[in-house]
């Protein structure tokens, strides 16, 4: 598995860290009082109690990969950041990209990111919404990014494969979302830290 080594060093070695997280409602952690970063926020200060950490939430509900390349500059850059995650795919896959268009936005991102630093770069997939067609739309985009993953030689956390990972093993689907069976619940939003927690 690929991991963000520099930031891995520095969590262990107690130099300032800066991660900033970039994406939509699951990112901003939506409906909920804890969201995936502030659960990873715990996990992270649990097996490095001695890091000094910043963790910037750049989520932004209803937000598409496209607004997230054009708000790159003052939401992620501006931040001088040690790692950035990117999390998009189920906005864009209902409101019109298409896989391709969906990847270049991205890949616009990923390229922002390294023109401008140094900063590992991670992938983050959005959660399982079920057995259904919906999902199946969604996991095409999913599959753009773990494409990148390679062309890139960066991480990708496959969050929806830890979801069904997890229902396999006992969890009732209905439990890890909301009313609107896509947003995640606390309990959805503490397996997508998990997910996330693997790297480190």
């Amino acid at each position: 598995m690929i991991k963000p080594a520099r930031t891995i060093n520095k969590l262990t070695s107690g130099a300032p860290v800066t991660i900033v997280a970039l994406g939509d409602s699951l990112t901003q952690g939506w409906m909920v009082s804890t969201g995936y970063l502030d659960f990873l926020n715990e996990m992270l200060h649990t097996k490095f109690p001695q890091i000094r950490l910043k963790l910037i939430n750049s989520g932004i509900p209803g937000d598409t990969a496209d607004s997230g390349l054009y708000r790159l500059k003052w939401d992620v850059l501006h931040y001088s950041p040690d790692c950035v995650f990117i999390q998009y795919a189920i906005n864009d896959a209902f409101s019109g990209f298409t896989e391709q268009h969906f990847k270049s936005n991205i890949k616009g991102i990923i390229d922002g990111i390294r023109e401008n630093g140094d900063a590992d770069i991670v992938l983050i997939t959005s959660g399982y919404i079920g057995d259904n067609e919906d999902n199946r739309h969604v996991e095409g985009y999913y599959n753009q990014l773990e494409a990148l993953g390679g062309d890139y030689s960066i991480p990708v956390v496959q969050t929806h494969e830890y979801w069904k990972k997890k229902i396999r093993e006992g969890m009732v689907f209905g439990s890890l979302v909301q009313y609107d069976a896509v947003h995640p619940t606390e309990e959805g939003y503490r397996l997508m830290a998990e997910a996330v927690m693997d790297l480190f």
